[in-house]
């Protein structure tokens, strides 16, 4: 124990130390029976024409489409060294670093020291991931989410085992987490923040948020901070985003348990806090200076935690919501997406091994203009349930369907996901919607338990259907198609767009679909956003040892897929050590911004400089729209 780095571990290595899953005796693999319309071909996907996926690889008229890619670039190669690449005619920048000024009244950052605890909420927090733009009154306007800290980075030379070790470094750490709102503007030097801009605004793991939906004001969220259930205090590891057709964004909190402890040497785990990681050791030690970090104290405060918040970055005296309709777990992003009667449908996923996919659906149309204070409180959550014959539905989670009241239902969602017999995946992370077709894709970042260990609850792992491999290091991504072309509609059919994998290295279904090369394979896909054609873009949080099975791999990346063809090529590569998350576009189309998370040093500003995570704008040398 003392010769691991906590800091630096993973939220799944955290857990899995802390609050290790019951072994289980190995499953059968149940590869052939998950054999479907579209086609497992010798244990590797080869999808269907009939899906338009990747008809492309079965050969005649879809392998001749494959000769008329809709990319502008040629795909680069991988790379393992300390910086960004892109392809030949396009160019990268930084536009923000942590702990660059807000504000001008910011303290500069020191090279050595880090961001200084009187600036700490008034500058660009750490580690940058899902993030969405908005256009406001002419104002390019970024909304940004900051997970978590490296706290042997953010803390240098005095963490003890990745915690704060005083009441000022817990403050320190609480202030840099959160979501960053900020203007920025194209200048002759490049994209900038617009310091002092009326716009910008950091909201924390200390700002007052209000409750709302089915969830307010009841019991289970009556805290210390607020016995009346109303508010909630922060917003805690915000990892995916999202945003709502009236101008919203949308944070979603994720690895909420670990900032959770008890000082009390008789504190019992209840079986609702084993579910969700929340146990007697908290991974940055806020419950040794802050009682409503204590489970010992205040066991409802991580109730108030684990959920969508919504806030409006055009207003920035607004109190963000926390949308309990939603449910709460380890969210990764929200995917909103209007159905054909114009109901709000947002899709999510709960990024821990062995957990579900859900999906809300609200009761009443979004009409423009029309008030939209209710919808994301009013509606019905789902979980989606695949079968290994290529469909799936999505299961009500209603009283009577889990026995549980609706307050339970939507408080512990993953025990009413068990109670029904949902589909347990392979760490569902970021989803997205095609903008030109009615399809959906969920990555499926990686589960080494898959067929070997249950999940929190018990609950099985079996190999088939969507998760199709054991011991699954390297991932997929899962496509479904609405019934209908509905996606408030309960049926769906489904298909794998792309196993990752090595084929270098494997000759089986480890090397990955036959969309995947030498020359662009990968390996944990994570972040995943559309453009407006219907390319898909790819981001990866995986294993960049390039070694052993990664071998070839190099550092993360970000890749784009044609759904037409199933053709993928790799566009970016990140810094050694650094994960690629975090998507979104300028209002002009002409600049991608691109979040890069917990890189080493030397990025971005060389030797002997803390590394600092950052978000670059890309852009193309002719000026044209990225893509």
């Amino acid at each position: 124990m003392t010769d691991i780095d906590h800091s630096r571990l993973s939220a799944d290595a955290w857990d899995e130390l802390h609050d290790p899953r019951p072994m289980e005796t190995e499953f059968d693999r149940v590869v052939a029976s998950a054999l479907t319309r579209r086609g497992f071909l010798s244990g590797v996907i080869a999808l269907g024409s009939a899906a338009g996926a990747m008809g492309g690889l079965l050969g005649g008229t879809a392998a001749r489409a494959m000769t008329a890619p809709r990319f502008a670039f040629e795909g680069i190669a991988a790379t393992t060294d300390a910086t960004v690449h892109v392809p030949e005619g396009y160019e990268w920048k930084t536009l923000v670093r942590w702990g660059d000024a807000l504000f001008g009244d910011a303290a500069a950052f020191d090279p050595v020291e880090g961001v200084a605890l009187s600036s700490s909420d008034r500058v660009f927090g750490e580690n940058t991931d899902g993030m969405e733009s908005f256009l406001v009154d002419g104002h390019q306007l970024l909304a940004v989410n900051s997970e978590y800290t490296n706290n042997e980075i953010n803390l240098p030379g005095r963490h003890a085992e990745g915690k704060a070790a005083s009441a000022e470094d817990a403050q320190l750490l609480r202030n840099l987490q959160g979501v960053t709102v900020m203007e920025v503007a194209e200048t002759a030097e490049g994209w900038q923040v617009v310091v002092d801009s009326p716009f910008n605004r950091r909201i924390t793991q200390d700002t007052e948020i209000r409750l709302a939906g089915p969830v307010a004001g009841h019991a289970l969220v009556q805290t210390n901070s607020d016995p009346s259930g109303m508010t909630a205090r922060g917003t805690f590891n915000n990892c995916g985003s999202g945003k709502t057709p009236w101008g919203t964004y949308l944070t979603c909190e994720e690895n909420f348990n670990g900032y959770f402890g008890a000082t009390a040497a008789d504190f019992a785990q209840t079986p609702e806090q084993k579910r969700y990681g929340i146990g007697a050791e908290g991974r940055y030690g806020y419950e040794l200076f802050a009682p409503r970090f204590d489970l010992s104290t205040d066991p409802n405060e991580p109730n108030t935690q684990g959920w969508v918040v919504e806030i409006d970055p055009a207003d920035p005296t607004s109190v963000p919501v926390k949308r309990t309709a939603l449910g709460r777990f380890k969210h990764e992003n929200a995917e909103v997406v209007l159905a054909p009667d114009g109901r709000v449908v947002v899709y999510m996923g709960d990024d821990e091994r062995g957990e579900f996919i859900y999906r809300f659906v609200s009761d009443a149309p979004y009409v423009p203009g029309a008030d939209t204070s209710e919808l994301l409180d009013i509606g019905t959550l789902y979980v989606a349930k695949f079968n290994d014959d290529g469909k799936g539905e999505w299961i009500a989670l209603t009283p009577e369907a889990t026995g549980m009241s609706i307050e339970e239902i939507l408080v512990l969602s993953r025990v009413a996901g068990s109670r029904v017999g949902a589909t347990t995946m392979d760490r569902p992370e970021w989803i997205s919607v095609n903008p030109v077709k009615p399809e959906a894709y969920c990555a499926l970042t990686n589960n080494t338990r898959r067929g070997v260990k249950p999940n929190a609850a018990g609950d099985e792992t079996p190999v088939g259907g969507p998760n199709p491999r054991e011991k699954n290091q390297y991932g997929q991504i899962v496509r479904w198609y609405p019934e209908g072309g509905d996606h408030a509609a309960d049926a769906f059919g489904w298909d794998l767009y792309v196993m990752a994998g090595n084929p270098a290295k494997h000759s089986d279904s480890y090397a990955g679909s036959r969309n995947v090369t030498a020359g662009n394979m990968f390996n944990s896909p994570d972040g995943m956003a559309f453009d407006s054609t219907g390319i898909l873009w790819i981001q990866t949080d995986g294993d960049d040892s390039n070694e052993g099975d990664f071998e070839g791999q190099g550092n993360n990346q970000m890749l784009a897929g044609d759904p037409a063809t199933g053709e993928i090529r790799r566009f970016l590569t990140a810094p050694k050590g650094a994960e690629v998350t975090g998507l979104c576009w300028s209002a002009d189309l002409k600049t991608m911004f691109v979040g890069i998370q917990h890189p080493d040093a030397p990025f971005p500003d060389g030797e002997g400089i803390l590394p600092r995570s950052a978000i670059i704008a890309v852009k193309r040398a002719d000026d044209a729209p990225v893509g």
